[in-house]
């Protein structure tokens, strides 16, 4: 395919670099429009105080794109809401959700929460087959499923810790590797095993096989650093500079994977997402790198969420750089991946007047809270080469896309949805697409941020796009209850994170239920949605695990549940959580299977 790469017109206007200070005026101004929707007045002196307080208000920028970032808009940082006008309601039992809060990492308590971390576990419809204590890292982790030689491999892993296990016997997992660090009650511990070297790391990875060459293929995403790095970009100029620096490769490599060990793999190719620079060396490579996991299923055309320089800068999240679009690579050669395409919305780029026009039209503008752009690659339910069209863009505080995808080379934008501010946390990260084949319906959702539910909530939207042109919001899915017997009336009281992740990976081994979700859902563990009924979903199985105070340190306790993997080709969710892992099964899925699968995964064909 030929290449081609679509740039989006920039200004050669340069910045004076002014200071970025606070408007109190617009801040204050919002925060009054604010309170007129809450249960409790707001006075002009109280949203005053409120932004004062926030010590990020009056920072003067010396990076260029945050700068000229921050500079297209006054400071609109939400105020933090009164306690009145937000929290659990005795009567009904039922929690009102903030209607704008900032970023924020501290407890944000409110009377009827649980002055302690709950033990107890919740369960319908659905069994614990087995429970391994052990922790990878308690915020976030990656993982991938292969079989080699009649044998299941998992692998779990973020950045520069990694285990792999034998899950051959889901009853009986064996770890096999230890690279990095393993956590426990005081957090990581001291000395990392097997380490990795300096500027390495196991990225967001997409495991297929490739006809062609009769092998595995692996594709690792190596994004730039943000968080344990950077909290505010606006007022920690030296970690911005770290990151525009990074002294490690911005973008993928490509590995053989010649059996299951990391002694077995053989690098193929790496490459750089600033394709305007393909050749510059680590620590001069501009952007973002790949952005969590790349959208390749094993044939000639991958997808990965990418910003490729500093340009892409008109977000408004503290500790992110940049706003990423969309890439696509030719892979018909794994050993040598040709870029395509860069594919760019209204509102990404810095010093270009349209996108700096739709950057300011957006009612986030200025609120230094918002993500905006891609955090995933594509969500694409059927692969180019097997005659797929659509790929379904999450871009944050941008909205929801429909891209054709039919000619890689040439993406295009088919159609675009809006939806209201919901801030603080992420707007829009995941689209389930696993429905969409049969119904014409996709998943879209963002998740919680700061604890404690001091945010508005984040729903899972129904979006009607069968036709691609106009799709439409149809509903969303009920939110989780607790059980009757629970010390609790809503999962906002049980400290934590609570709302919506995922529901896996792009590809899970065999083939997804229709009519079946199962999402993790934080401090409400994993909850399994029946949509078949589109006017009636409802939640027929969940498991709820408890918060262990014993295995995990007080700084990470409230990100309970971080991941659902499900193996579909033998009935099994793997819930990942801070404590270690659980197995399993549920009704909902059919009854399990502890042998291995006819079928090896990745499918071979």
């Amino acid at each position: 395919m030929k290449t081609k790469a679509i740039e989006m017109r920039q200004s050669n206007r340069q910045s004076k670099k002014p200071p970025v200070r606070v408007r109190l005026a617009g801040a204050i101004t919002l925060a009054l429009l604010a309170s007129a929707c809450s249960h409790t007045p707001m006075t002009f002196e109280n949203a005053k105080q409120s932004l004062v307080a926030h010590p990020e208000t009056a920072a003067v920028i010396q990076d260029k794109w945050v700068a000229r970032s921050d500079s297209l808009s006054p400071d609109l940082t939400p105020p933090d809401p009164t306690p009145g006008s937000y929290g659990l309601d005795p009567a009904s039992g039922e929690f009102t959700h903030p209607i704008a809060t900032r970023d924020s990492h501290d407890r944000k308590p409110f009377d009827g929460i649980l002055d302690y971390w709950d033990t107890e576990q919740y369960i319908k419809n659905m069994k614990v087959e087995a429970y391994y204590p052990i922790t990878v890292e308690p915020f976030h982790t990656w993982q991938n499923i292969v079989d080699f030689d009649g044998r299941r491999y998992l692998y779990q892993y973020v950045r520069r810790d990694l285990k792999i296990f034998d899950i051959t016997d889901p009853k009986n997992v064996e770890l096999l590797l230890t690279r990095g660090h393993t956590w426990g009650a005081n957090g990581p511990d001291e000395v990392d095993q097997n380490p990795m070297e300096d500027g390495e790391m196991f990225g967001a990875a997409s495991i297929q096989w490739n006809q062609a060459l009769q092998k595995y293929i692996m594709v690792q995403a190596y994004e730039v650093r943000r968080f344990g790095l950077l909290k505010n970009k606006r007022t920690q100029p030296d970690k911005v500079e770290a990151i525009r620096k990074s002294k490690h490769l911005k973008g993928f490599k490509v590995f053989e994977m010649n059996g299951p060990m990391p002694e077995d793999w053989r690098l193929l190719a790496e490459r750089t997402t600033d394709y305007k620079n393909p050749d510059a060396p680590i620590g001069e490579q501009q952007g973002s790198g790949v952005r969590d996991l790349p959208a390749y299923f094993g044939g000639d055309t991958m997808f990965v969420a990418a910003a490729p320089d500093a340009s892409y800068s008109l977000t408004e999240y503290p500790n992110d750089l940049y706003s990423a679009g969309y890439q696509s690579w030719d892979m018909s050669d794994p050993s040598n991946p040709t870029f395509l395409q860069q594919l760019t919305v209204p509102g990404q780029i810095a010093f270009d007047p349209d996108h700096e026009a739709a950057f300011k039209a957006n009612p986030r503008a200025g609120n230094r809270t918002s993500w905006m752009g891609a955090r995933m690659s594509l969500f694409i339910p059927k692969p180019v080469e097997e005659g797929g069209k659509y790929g379904y863009a999450a871009m944050g505080g941008l909205g929801f896309y429909v891209v054709d995808i039919t000619d890689p080379a040439d993406m295009k934008v088919v159609s675009h949805l809006n939806f209201e501010p919901s801030v603080a946390g992420t707007e829009g990260d995941f689209i389930d697409v696993s429905q969409v084949e049969k119904t014409g319906i996709v998943y879209f959702s963002g998740y919680p941020l700061n604890e404690d539910c001091w945010e508005p909530y984040k729903d899972v939207h129904m979006i009607d796009v069968s036709n691609p042109e106009k799709p439409f919001k149809i509903g969303v899915l009920p939110r989780p209850k607790p059980p009757a017997d629970a010390a609790f009336s809503d999962f906002c009281q049980r400290r934590g994170s609570f709302g919506p992740k995922r529901t896996g990976y792009y590809t899970q081994p065999g083939e997804p239920r229709d009519g079946i979700l199962p999402f993790n859902f934080y401090n409400a563990g994993l909850q399994v949605f029946d949509v078949k009924d589109v006017n009636n979903p409802e939640i027929v199985a969940y498991f709820v695990p408890p918060f262990n105070t014993e295995r995990v340190a007080s700084y990470a306790r409230g990100n309970l549940s971080h991941s659902v993997y499900v193996e579909y080709d033998r009935n099994l969710f793997w819930l990942f959580t801070n404590h270690g892992f659980y197995a399993l099964s549920s009704p909902v899925l059919g009854e399990p299977n502890f042998g291995m699968p006819q079928q090896p995964w990745p499918p071979r064909q």
